[in-house]
């Protein structure tokens, strides 16, 4: 029995997302079984997963992201059946959902079972499950025959990893166990969505839109708790406490009149560069001319706010690769998809928006 200090080796396969190798997802399989961790690609990004109905499984997860234990767990299924047997019931909303969006980037707040351990749900009487589209994801879940626990694989606070690279720099030496699935494809963790109350509210907005959830139930809220980042609540679902997705540099995001957005960000870079900072500067297609002589990371185009998603987290981890101090980001709209993005860039700044 090793001692939680010894480091693991680390083993890394590639398979195919398109067209996934069965007896290599078998392998990583049985680790699963056997109680241990392994790192996967999911559509939204990669997740650290454990057998969620074994308590040391999941202790194991906890200790390798270095989570606090009150934050919640996801549990990840591939049917109803399998979902059927972690909740209390399904109500008719609930349904409406998992047949508009599942398999998909949508996680659904369900009253718990009484197989489903305490650990997953930070004793809340809740649980939050979603049934992935990526086809290892699935795979892995089929293999295994057990609802899989999986946070993102990541060091927890540190921006979710997208790539196996991430996953590698994170976790190698902690898990037995690593697929490379390739680039994830929403790059944004799931929307988490509470059915649990009268009015269905979204506790973490993400590839599943508010506006698209109204269009299936009606009406559907907003966590009030999401702009605040103070640690006084008790989260029912991961994303609702603590900083995350925080690079080592300090992060300023910038929200407002474009003009005035781009004159805030160069005026600032300009007077951190003459106090020796090395400044980092997130910013989309239409703006990069702005910043050449900054190091500069392009989100993608202002008209596609799905491929800003997808980047995020990877060129937040791309600026602390090149240790620069300081990183300038230019924020989105809060409409649909930019909800979920502004949401990720308030916890990665640490509250840091500033309206120009």
């Amino acid at each position: 029995m090793r001692n939680w200090g010894d480091e693991l080796e680390t083993k890394v396969v590639e398979i195919n997302s398109n067209n996934p190798e069965e007896d290599l997802i078998k392998e990583a399989a049985e680790f699963i079984i056997k109680g241990e961790l392994v790192g996967f690609p999911t559509e939204t990004v990669y997740g650290l997963g454990a057998n969620g109905l074994d308590e040391k499984a999941i202790k194991k997860i906890f200790k390798a992201k270095g989570r606090p234990q009150d934050n919640p767990l996801i549990l990840h299924v591939n049917s109803i059946e399998m979902l059927e047997a972690l909740v209390e019931e399904i109500s008719d909303k609930a349904y409406k959902c998992m047949e508009k969006f599942w398999p998909g980037p949508l996680t659904i707040l369900f009253k718990k079972s009484s197989i489903v351990p305490d650990s997953i749900t930070a004793g809340l009487d809740t649980v939050a499950i979603r049934m992935p589209s990526h086809k290892i994801a699935l795979e892995l879940i089929r293999l295994s025959n057990k609802p899989i626990a999986a946070p993102s694989a990541n060091t927890s606070g540190k921006p979710s990893p997208t790539r196996a690279e991430h996953v590698i720099e994170d976790m190698q030496g902690k898990i037995p166990f690593i697929i490379d699935g390739g680039e994830t494809g929403v790059g944004l963790e799931s929307t988490v969505l509470d059915l649990t109350d009268d009015i269905p509210m979204i506790l973490r907005p993400g590839g599943i839109t508010l506006e698209d959830i109204i269009g299936v139930l009606g009406q559907c809220g907003i966590d009030p708790g999401l702009e605040d980042n103070i640690n006084n609540i008790i989260p029912k679902s991961p994303g609702q406490k603590y900083r995350h997705y925080a690079p080592k540099a300090q992060m300023y995001v910038f929200s407002g009149d474009m003009d005035n957005v781009n004159r805030e960000i160069l005026k600032r870079a300009i007077v951190a560069r003459s106090r020796g900072q090395r400044v980092g500067i997130m910013t989309t297609t239409e703006n990069q001319e702005q910043f050449l002589d900054f190091d500069v990371e392009i989100m993608g185009s202002s008209k596609d706010i799905e491929t800003i998603a997808h980047n995020l987290f990877h060129l937040i981890r791309k600026l602390d690769e090149k240790n620069v101090d300081l990183i300038l980001c230019q924020g989105v709209e809060r409409d649909n998809m930019g909800l979920a993005i502004m949401n990720r860039l308030n916890k990665a700044s640490g509250g840091n928006i500033i309206y120009v």
